[in-house]
């Protein structure tokens, strides 16, 4: 008997507010898979091969480039890392030129990390191939999100009714925001936990509770989730200075005592140690997810990849571009 290939009725992968909560459960059942096949000896599957996967990073990046990476190459596809640094880019030509010239080699996916929001949605109206966010500005990070929800069901068994705590930059993050759409989606519930200078100004729009004071914005918590302090996007004074951040704002035993005694910690890296969150906690085998964080990224963009490209594995390229 043959098992129906779930339907995913997206071209692009731009972002989680695109998403319905059962296109979200699509990709964590088929995230759930993955796992297991890349825990194997033979980790390789051919279901892309003939395919071509480019991926186009404008910002540095270990784990997200890596991770993409990996996954393509696990599916069989052709991957490509596009260094900007030593691109056309650098040399004046505009995103819709960069975009144009890539199109005419008949790409079937592009992985774009780009610092302006918008970017990447940009590129996909532009080409004919399927799009995935990699990250652009302080809009969305959608795989990280999905990586997160996965790790967080795997453990927890669920999403709806948990309470979460994103905590530290919610004002230049891109993963906040993609998780907070995520978890209301889901079900869940979702605090944020920073100091004023690091919130949005609409902070309330995004339907979360706020918080000042870690301790109570940890208290009765399910899952603990850090961020790290993006000092690169910050212009003035945010905060003091990183040994008081790390006093008020950094996650250590003492703070974590007031979440539920079986909460989980996650962070999606790279972590500062010391400011954001204590070597202590980070390290702490039964309560960590940041190791586990990092194995369902691989798996997630696995599924994310797969989707994307069954239409045309099944029914061939599409012509023209567009968005979904």
């Amino acid at each position: 008997m043959t098992v129906a290939q779930p339907v995913f009725p997206h071209k692009h992968l731009l972002g989680i507010q695109e998403l319905k909560p059962a296109d979200i459960t699509t990709i964590l059942d088929l995230a759930d898979i993955y796992v297991e096949q890349n825990r194997q000896t033979n980790k390789r599957k051919s279901i892309l091969k003939g395919m071509t996967q480019i991926n186009l990073f404008f910002e540095n990046s270990t784990r997200t480039r890596m991770s993409f990476e990996l996954a393509g190459k696990r599916l069989g596809a052709d991957v490509i890392n596009m260094s900007v640094s030593t691109s056309s880019i650098k040399k004046g030509e505009t995103l819709l030129d960069t975009a144009l010239t890539i199109n005419a080699m008949h790409p079937d996916l592009l992985v774009m990390r780009h610092g302006n929001s918008g970017a990447v949605k940009l590129l996909s109206e532009k080409v004919s191939g399927a799009v995935l966010n990699a990250g652009d500005g302080s809009h969305e990070h959608p795989t990280q999100a999905l990586l997160d929800a996965l790790t967080i069901r795997r453990r927890k068994g669920r999403l709806h009714g948990l309470i979460v705590a994103i905590c530290g930059d919610i004002l230049h993050s891109r993963v906040a925001r993609s998780n907070i759409l995520l978890l209301h989606a889901m079900g869940a519930r979702v605090r944020v936990v920073a100091p004023s200078t690091l919130l949005p100004v609409d902070v309330d729009r995004l339907g979360v509770e706020v918080f000042h004071d870690m301790k109570a914005g940890l208290k009765d918590c399910d899952i603990v989730m850090m961020l790290r302090l993006q000092l690169e996007r910050m212009q003035g004074a945010f905060l003091p200075s990183v040994r008081e951040y790390f006093t008020l704002y950094g996650l250590d035993l003492d703070k974590l005592s007031a979440a539920k005694p079986d909460a989980l910690i996650m962070h999606p890296g790279p972590m500062n140690r010391g400011v954001e969150i204590d070597t202590a906690v980070a390290d702490d085998i039964h309560r960590s997810l940041i190791q586990e964080q990092v194995e369902m990224g691989v798996a997630v963009r696995m599924a994310c990849l797969d989707l994307l490209t069954r239409h045309a594995r099944e029914n061939g390229p599409a012509v023209t571009g567009g968005a979904s």
